[in-house]
């Protein structure tokens, strides 16, 4: 385990919420960061670098683990509202008070379903690699799911996660599957590829996520939110948060070149500081 990195060494905590027991890590110090993981994620699914960047920029970084997945315990869904649910008690119990709410692809949104429940207790919403609510202009690949429902290997690593025709990107996908293989202890089990199968479907839908309520909570929000995205998302297409510009009065986007599903894993300093330039934005109040 590398010494020096603070979401490395952070030591694996639980919260005990309404007859379950939620897993979770808290490193850095400063403004509270809560972070949702991606489909078949765990808090270890997180790059190190990704996480220890954002604690170099004057966050407090908690990631964990949904409902009876990893280390938590209970009865494990999908079902976004639920892992929404998660992330609000879990903020409220560890009184983490005004909070930037932040989640990868499914993780995602839950940040937004956060966003629309309780935006008494957000600041910011950070979302990467992820679907707005409502019809789509551009669906996902089909190469998603037929990935999502075996073991996968590092080919499939690297061609979710990044862009296989590029070079750099493919040398990106090295270096944080090495990354992601420093913690040794403590590690959380990872989500069984034949239940998340059964959760997700045969093939791409559209919608993705169909909420108009959530939808119209981003159009009359005064929160900030930031999409980081990549020009090759096989599960997400970014063109679908472009073809929103105009009609969310407080969204960013950002995306990275020659990138897949998770741009903060091949660009893992420049996410974070993404993040923290967009942070200074304050609430449109």
């Amino acid at each position: 385990m590398n010494h020096l990195s603070p979401s490395l060494n952070a030591e694996t905590q639980f919260a005990d919420i309404n007859g379950r027991r939620l897993a979770y890590r808290t490193f850095g110090s400063g403004r509270p960061l809560l972070l949702c993981v991606r489909f078949r994620g765990t808090m270890d699914s997180w790059d190190p670098l990704f996480l220890d960047s954002l604690a170099e920029q004057g966050l407090q970084v908690t990631v964990f683990d949904y409902t009876g997945l990893g280390q938590s315990t209970g009865e494990p869904t999908y079902n976004p509202a639920a892992l929404a649910k998660d992330a609000i008690e879990l903020m409220t119990t560890l009184r983490l008070g005004k909070t930037i709410i932040g989640g990868w692809s499914i993780g995602g949104i839950a940040a937004q379903i956060v966003l629309a429940q309780a935006p008494q207790l957000i600041s910011h919403a950070v979302l990467i690699g992820t679907t707005p609510p409502g019809p789509l202009v551009r669906s996902g690949e089909q190469l998603f799911y037929t990935m999502a429902k075996r073991e996968n290997d590092f080919d499939d690593f690297t061609r979710l996660f990044f862009a296989p025709h590029s070079p750099a990107s493919r040398e990106a996908a090295v270096q944080s599957a090495q990354r992601l293989a420093q913690r040794t202890q403590g590690v959380s089990p990872a989500v069984p590829f034949q239940w998340a199968g059964q959760q997700l479907g045969d093939a791409p839908k559209n919608p993705v996520f169909p909420s108009e309520a959530v939808l119209q909570a981003l159009k009359t929000t005064a929160i900030p939110v930031l999409h980081l995205g990549a020009d090759h998302d096989i599960v997400f297409p970014v063109e679908n948060w472009y073809a929103l510009n105009g009609q969310l009065p407080t969204l960013q986007l950002v995306t990275f070149p020659q990138a897949g599903h998770g741009p903060q894993q091949q660009y893992p300093r420049a996410a974070a500081l993404h993040i923290a330039a967009f942070l200074a934005m304050r609430p449109n109040l």
